[in-house]
């Protein structure tokens, strides 16, 4: 195999619950993920030497670039470099509570093994993959999952949109370290995964599930709180922030109302339409 070319996929968090700050400076949290078709693409080949390249050119020379995080991972776990070329088409908003680079980060792991033949076993995959973000295992796997702990802790779910999914993002980045430093931790009553298999109506889950970075962001942002309004202005069943922001993900029982509100964002800001039958 000289080449493999790879959908890395988004996801949202289907509620988000904070719950405490740990002792070693990350926090408890619980969250169901859920896959979207939405994706970036990423093409490894192997090579003379090394190199990256992305239609964002920032990632080129970006330290934090999760891609190449990974790969010094592998690298240093094997005890050798990998000559390789990597190049990503990038589609899934940056810094948007999305997950791409996580799931970038995560599909680097599994194509580096495949593609060189390193038979590192998947439990040492699933390390490297924490060691690379909280949310990095679940796309190691990227099925719907009920999550806890940091979120590595990954409970597959039978959880299902089938209607139509708009996301939203309005091109607003939102620190994820500063979200954690200023949310007040708190016990939900009732489990994530305890509200979904209870009831299965989105309109009902406007009053049983909540994001909880989003008081706080939309107090600092308040265009976003104006966005969130209007989703729902427009018919959504249900509105709601995916991660720590900015992006907005709303559920509608109607795919043509779902559609002119795509048409009515999309001219100023990143939509994408999944359409769940």
């Amino acid at each position: 195999m000289e080449r493999i070319l790879i959908n890395s996929p988004a996801k949202i968090n289907f509620g988000l619950n904070i719950i405490e700050k740990r002792s070693d400076g990350f926090h408890n949290l619980e969250t169901i993920f859920y896959p979207l078709e939405l994706s970036d693409k990423i093409i490894f080949e192997k090579s003379v030497d090394f190199s990256f390249t992305s239609n964002v050119a920032s990632l080129e020379k970006d330290p934090t670039n999760l891609i190449i995080k990974a790969l010094k991972l592998v690298e240093e776990f094997i005890g050798r470099k990998l000559n390789v070329k990597i190049s990503l088409q990038k589609v899934i908003p940056i810094g948007g509570g999305l997950g791409g680079g996580s799931s970038n980060a995560a599909h680097t792991l599994l194509s580096l093994n495949e593609l060189f033949e390193l038979k590192i076993p998947i439990e040492v995959i699933k390390t490297m993959a924490l060691q690379l973000g909280s949310d990095v295992p679940f796309f190691i796997k990227p099925i719907c999952s009920y999550a806890t702990s940091r979120g590595e802790i990954l409970e597959p779910i039978d959880f299902e949109i089938n209607k139509a999914l708009l996301l939203v993002n309005p091109n607003i980045h939102i620190s994820t370290k500063w979200a954690f430093q200023n949310i007040i931790p708190q016990k939900p009553k009732l489990q994530l995964k305890e509200v979904v298999r209870k009831d299965k109506s989105f309109i009902s889950y406007r009053e049983s599930i909540k994001n909880d970075f989003e008081e706080i962001v939309l107090k600092t942002y308040p265009e976003l709180s104006d966005l969130k309004k209007k989703l729902y202005e427009f018919g959504a069943d249900f509105v709601l922030m995916s991660g720590s922001g900015s992006t907005f993900f709303a559920i509608f029982s109607d795919h043509e109302i779902a559609e002119y509100a795509k048409k009515y964002y999309e001219k100023n800001y990143f939509c994408f339409l999944q359409l769940n039958d």
